[in-house]
């Protein structure tokens, strides 16, 4: 005979907000648009595949390395 452990009190939702809906993940929407994510590298940005790829063409691209040629200080 083996007793299982008490789970504890049930979680309370905070006031105001929704309720639960019939479980699994909570529903997240991309912030551009609204739509609903479903993929998980979309619901980690908090953006889908279409408003990303349009984030990439208005960014900057990134500056190329190397030496700037320049005179030295003079006493050095």
């Amino acid at each position: 005979m083996t007793a299982e452990p008490d789970p504890g009190p049930e979680p309370v939702p905070l006031p105001g907000s929704p309720e639960p809906s019939g479980g699994g993940r909570p529903r997240v929407t991309c912030r551009m648009c609204g739509r609903p994510l479903r993929d998980r590298q979309a619901r980690l940005w908090g953006l889908g595949v279409e408003c990303r790829e349009k984030l990439a063409l208005r960014a900057a691209p990134a500056p190329g390395r190397w030496e700037v040629e320049q005179e030295a200080l003079p006493g050095l």
